[in-house]
């Protein structure tokens, strides 16, 4: 199985049906409708001519689109690339900032701007059922591209690390996008919950423990130190998650 199918493929393992719940949204989905989510968006890039090997920027924050939008392009064919430096074949991002880019093809927003279409219109009926086996799959802001083979094996290599369970349930209070992106893949692989914090805090971390009843918090390293003083709180400095690709 190959990174995208550990995180939306494993449900068919599991008895239950874990959710995702966007902090900053109030969003949240069951991971077989990520699933879903995930297929039909990467029909429509698919539909929008994306090709395999093609870039696509990524510009949103993180949450429940930003993890849609990276694992549609992957599943399509395409490299996810974190940042907006063209040229591209597409660009996906929360909203159109300045003039329209000519280093661009196409451009896609999650809320209504002039002279994008909309994400959600990506998602039709139209859904790709196999996803690429090998090549690169993901550009990091400073250009490090990795590959589908990486990705897949390091996720497998935490996994077996942390033992996560389905009661599980993960916190995701990180410093960057693309560990929180790997916070949310491997609790979806676990099948496990997730929540995704939205400029976490001491107090706001303490707040989602609480309400969402989290039995594992991902946390920046200083946020991970201070909630470590907790001894009934299971803290993961988030830089363990990144480690076996030297991030």
């Amino acid at each position: 199985m190959t990174w995208t199918e550990l995180v939306m493929g494993a449900a068919d393992e599991h008895d239950g049906d874990p959710t995702m719940t966007d902090v900053r949204t109030g969003q949240v989905l069951t991971r077989t409708a990520f699933a879903r989510r995930v297929t039909r968006v990467a029909g429509g890039l698919r539909g929008q001519g994306l090709r395999y090997g093609d870039q696509v920027l990524i510009d949103l924050p993180l949450g429940i689109e930003l993890a849609t939008a990276v694992h549609a392009v992957v599943w399509a064919g395409g490299v996810a690339a974190l940042h907006t430096r063209g040229p591209a074949r597409m660009l996906i991002a929360q909203r159109a900032h300045g003039p329209v880019r000519t280093d661009v093809e196409r451009v896609f927003t999650v809320e209504p701007s002039p002279g994008a279409q909309q994400f959600a219109e990506l998602m039709g009926e139209r859904a790709v059922d196999f996803g690429p086996l090998a090549g690169p799959a993901l550009v990091l802001y400073g250009g490090r591209t990795l590959r589908l083979e990486e990705l897949t094996e390091d996720l497998r290599q935490i996994d077996e690390e942390l033992l996560l369970e389905e009661e599980d349930v993960v916190l995701a209070a990180v410093s960057d996008t693309f560990r929180g992106l790997r916070a949310f893949d491997i609790a979806m692989m676990a099948a496990s919950s997730v929540v995704i914090a939205h400029e976490p805090s001491l107090i706001g971390c303490r707040v989602l423990i609480e309400e969402h009843e989290v039995t594992l918090t991902v946390a920046a390293p200083e946020l991970a130190r201070r909630l470590a003083c907790d001894p009934d709180l299971r803290v993961l400095d988030e830089r363990a998650i990144v480690r076996a690709l030297a991030l």
